[in-house]
């Protein structure tokens, strides 16, 4: 088994990153080589910019890489929830701009020629319970009724078809896809380069500094100025960047992989082929790879850490997870184990615009495989001086009260969930 991502070593390896010093001015400097930040290196390359990427460690090396693979719309939250939190005209934007997220991936990809398997898939979320399928169909009521209507409600009887494994009933949403995220990271990065972006891997921004309106950002390999700075960097934010730090939470999700299926384990287990979520609070998603692996990933614990060591023993829980909704699958080998964290905000909205001088857009809290490309676009044309179709413009975001960046309490909250998926 090996504990490195699966998107990262089944990918072509990004050859287009630029290797002279660091130096020079440009019109923008982003911060992280994610998804957000290639994607708005991309739009801004393709406008004229001048426009720099400074990536801690490789592209794609941090949440693009470390995920399950899921390009879902809709949102993590209930739409009746939703609503109720940000008003219903936020609501259904936030809901809109998951689906747009889609799209415009399914448009780069094409504009672009990457290769990364995209495929419009659809997504099933799986009620584990009787009483979660009642709640998943009081959300689909309203869901299709006022923003999406190309979903469906599906009943266990429905689900045979779909999963080989027992649930109470499910909501179809039609719209959502499935790629290779690592092929699609190298493309992403490939296309701004070809583009006019300058790519710097292995350059890690230790210092900011502003006078006016002129951002000085350095670096071990040199410095640079920039007019405007976007901050990508989601859940591996640096303490140098205190503001956002405050109110990101870096939640570990972990991933395994198995040996590729047989025709035969692939009818038994995921015929649907489609990407899955079940319906508990400690939950776990799951769909195929393009070599018909079965990539199954979950919180298993709730960790800040991702390392080898911590990897193996949220997958030894992945295992176990994977054995009872799967049983046919028990004694299956695992050949990926890996780990990343997520950026969580408190109330698991997103947020993207504009504070102290710096643009950013991070807290995807598990949507950001979609979100990303798509608020990397947006906050690319407000700084174009585009229309601003900033969904969470203006949406507050108070810093979390006694939390400076290490989230201490998360085994407690992982203990708070553990009881509620014991009881409801």
């Amino acid at each position: 088994m090996k504990l490195v991502s699966y998107w990262h070593d089944t990918a072509p390896v990004f050859t287009g990153g630029a290797s002279g010093p660091v130096e020079g001015h440009y019109d923008v400097a982003i911060i992280g080589g994610g998804f957000t930040g290639l994607a708005a290196a991309h739009r801004l390359a393709k406008a004229g910019a001048k426009v720099v990427v400074l990536e801690a460690e490789r592209v794609g090396w941090g949440a693009s890489g470390r995920n399950g693979g899921h390009l879902n719309n809709g949102l993590a939250h209930s739409f009746l929830s939703a609503k109720a939190e940000l008003g219903n005209e936020r609501a259904i934007a936030l809901y809109r701009a998951l689906d747009d997220s889609v799209d415009t991936i399914e448009a780069l990809v094409a504009e672009e020629g990457i290769d990364c398997n995209f495929r419009r898939a659809g997504k099933l979320k799986l009620a584990s319970k009787p009483q979660h399928f009642e709640a998943i169909a009081r959300n689909f009521e309203a869901i299709h009724a006022e923003v999406d209507p190309d979903t469906a409600l599906l009943s266990a009887t429905d689900l045979k078809s779909e999963i080989g494994s027992p649930f109470h009933g499910a909501m179809l949403s039609k719209k959502s896809a499935m790629m290779h995220m690592g092929r699609y990271v190298t493309g992403l990065a490939t296309a701004a380069a070809r583009h006019g972006a300058v790519i710097h891997e292995n350059t890690r921004v230790t210092d900011r500094k502003q006078a006016g309106k002129r951002h000085e950002l350095t670096t071990p390999r040199g410095r640079i100025s920039a007019d405007n700075v976007l901050v990508a960097t989601g859940a591996y934010t640096t303490p140098n960047f205190g503001y956002f730090r405050r109110r990101i939470i870096s939640v570990g999700s972990f991933i395994i992989a198995t040996r590729p299926l047989s025709d035969t384990e692939i009818t038994a287990t995921m015929p649907g082929n489609r990407t899955c979520v079940n319906s508990m609070n400690i939950g776990n998603y799951f769909r195929l790879s393009p070599d018909n692996r079965l990539i199954f990933g979950g919180r298993a614990r709730f960790s800040a850490t991702s390392d080898q060591r911590s990897d193996a023993r949220s997958g030894q829980i992945l295992q176990a997870s994977l054995a009872a909704i799967f049983p046919q699958l028990a004694k299956v080998e695992i050949d990926y184990c890996w780990g990343g964290l997520v950026d969580m905000t408190k109330d698991r909205f997103p947020r993207a615009g504009y504070h102290d001088g710096v643009w950013y857009a991070m807290g995807y809290s598990g949507h950001g495989a979609q979100l990303s490309t798509h608020l990397g676009m947006i906050m690319a044309d407000a700084m174009l001086g585009r229309e601003d179709r900033n969904p969470m413009k203006g949406f507050e975001w108070p810093a979390i009260p006694g939390y400076s960046g290490k989230p201490w309490f998360l085994p407690m909250v992982g203990l708070y969930y553990k009881a509620l998926d014991r009881i409801q």
